[in-house]
C-alpha cells in the first residue's frame, strides 16, 4: 500500500456537509483513496477536532481490570465490593452485564467482540457507560452458534479486531440473531475461500472470534492491512478523523469520530475489519472515487429517525435512507457535547442490488 501519497496531499477539496439530526452542522472532506487490492480507504478531514482523552475504550478498561464483563447472573465476586447486583435467572444469548469500576467514561461501539462466557458476542450498539457504574445490559449478540458452555466466568475483549462490516451490520440495522449468524458463517465461508489452507481448522469452529485468530486467516488479513501503524502515521499527519471504505470498487461503509486520537484507539481494530470483508466480500465489481466517496458521505439526513437518549450521558439515532443507514453517538457529558462516532453503512437489499457506477445507492 502506499502511504506516501496522502503525505503530499493539499486541501483544495470540495467542502462537504456532515450533518446529524441533533448535532452540530461541520464540514468534512473526502481525501483521495489509499488503495490494497480491493480495498480503498477514503480519509475523511476537516470539522472540529474535539477533546476525548477522558474516553475509556472497552480495550484499555478489559485491560485494567477496571471493566467487567459477565454473563447475567455471574456478576458477584467481580466487582466492587458494595455494588448493587440485580437479580437473574441466568445467562441469556442476547445479553450481557459490564460494571464500569474507572472513574472515566467508557466508550463502547457497536461490532467490538467480546470473547469468555458461554458463547463469544459482539455488541449492538454504541454507547457510553458512566465512570463507577452499576451493572448495565448490554445489547449483545451471539457470533459463536453452536457453543453453551462456560469457557470463562468473565470477557476478554479481542484486542486486534471488530467485526467486519458485514457482521456488524446486521447487528447494527437488523437486530436480528439469526441473521448475524448468517453473516458470520458467510463470513467464516468466504475467509476459508481467501485462505483454503485455513479451511480444515475453520471447518471445525463456530467461532467468528477464534477463526479471524486463525494463523493462516491473520496472514491473510495482514496482507491487506499489513503496516496499519504506517498508514495511521499518515491520516495523521493530514487530520483525519474516519475513512470511507470501498470493496470491490462499491463503497460500502463510512467509520468517522470526534478526534483524530479516537480514531487512532480504534484503527488497528478498524482496519482489519475492512482487510476482512474486502477478503470475503463477492467478486462484483463497481467504480468508486473520491467523489463518489464525497457524495456518499454528504448523504446523511434520511426519511426517518429513531433516538434513544440517557440525559447527562448520550444521545443515540439511527437515520433511515434509501438504502442506507447512519447511526449517530452524542455524548451529552456536560462540557463535553459532542458526536463521539458516526457510521453509514449501505443496507443489504441495496448491497445485493448493488451500486451504481458512480459509488451511489439508486
Amino acid at each position: 500500500m502506499t502511504y506516501s501519497m496522502l503525505a503530499q496531499l493539499t486541501f483544495m477539496f470540495v467542502a462537504a456537509t456532515f450533518v446529524s439530526a441533533g448535532t452540530a452542522t461541520h464540514e468534512y472532506r473526502v481525501l483521495p483513496p489509499v488503495t490494497k487490492g480491493n480495498l480503498s480507504i477514503f480519509p475523511i478531514v476537516g470539522g472540529v477536532e474535539s477533546d476525548t482523552a477522558d474516553l475509556l475504550t472497552l480495550d484499555e478498561g478489559v485491560r485494567s481490570g477496571l471493566v467487567v464483563v459477565a454473563e447475567a447472573g455471574s456478576l458477584r465476586g467481580l466487582v466492587r465490593p458494595g455494588t448493587n447486583i440485580p437479580r437473574s435467572s441466568g445467562a441469556e444469548v442476547n445479553r450481557l452485564v459490564l460494571v464500569n469500576n474507572s472513574d472515566r467514561p467508557l466508550l463502547l461501539l457497536a461490532g467490538e467482540v467480546v470473547t469468555g462466557g458461554k458463547q463469544d458476542r459482539v455488541i449492538g450498539v454504541d454507547r457510553i457507560v458512566p465512570p463507577r457504574s452499576g451493572p448495565i445490559d448490554l445489547s449483545v449478540f451471539c457470533v459463536e452458534p453452536g457453543r453453551w458452555v462456560a469457557s470463562s466466568d468473565h470477557f476478554g475483549s479481542m484486542k486486534s479486531q471488530m467485526a467486519q462490516p458485514s457482521v456488524r451490520m446486521p447487528a447494527m440495522a437488523t437486530r436480528n440473531q439469526q441473521s448475524v449468524w448468517d453473516n458470520v458463517a458467510s463470513a467464516l465461508g468466504g475467509m476459508a475461500m481467501a485462505a483454503p489452507q485455513a479451511s480444515p481448522s475453520l471447518r471445525a469452529t463456530s467461532s467468528y472470534a477464534k477463526a479471524m485468530q486463525n494463523p493462516d486467516v491473520e496472514k491473510k488479513i495482514a496482507s491487506v492491512a499489513d503496516d496499519y501503524d504506517g498508514l495511521m502515521r499518515e491520516l495523521r499527519k493530514v487530520g483525519a478523523k474516519g475513512v470511507v471504505v470501498a470493496i470491490n470498487g462499491r463503497i460500502t461503509w463510512a467509520d468517522a469520530f470526534a478526534s483524530t486520537d479516537l480514531l487512532q484507539k480504534y484503527w488497528q481494530k478498524l482496519i482489519r475489519s475492512y482487510a476482512a470483508d474486502s477478503l470475503t466480500a463477492a467478486s462484483a465489481h463497481g467504480y468508486a472515487d473520491q467523489k463518489s466517496a464525497q457524495l456518499f458521505l454528504d448523504q446523511l439526513q434520511g426519511t426517518h429517525e429513531v433516538a434513544e437518549t440517557e440525559p447527562g450521558l448520550f444521545r443515540r439515532a439511527e437515520i433511515s435512507g434509501d438504502g442506507y443507514k447512519v447511526f449517530t453517538l452524542t455524548s451529552l457529558v456536560p462540557k463535553y457535547e459532542y458526536t463521539v462516532h458516526l457510521a453509514k453503512m449501505v443496507c443489504r437489499d441495496s448491497a445485493r442490488r448493488g451500486m451504481e457506477p458512480d459509488g451511489m445507492i439508486r
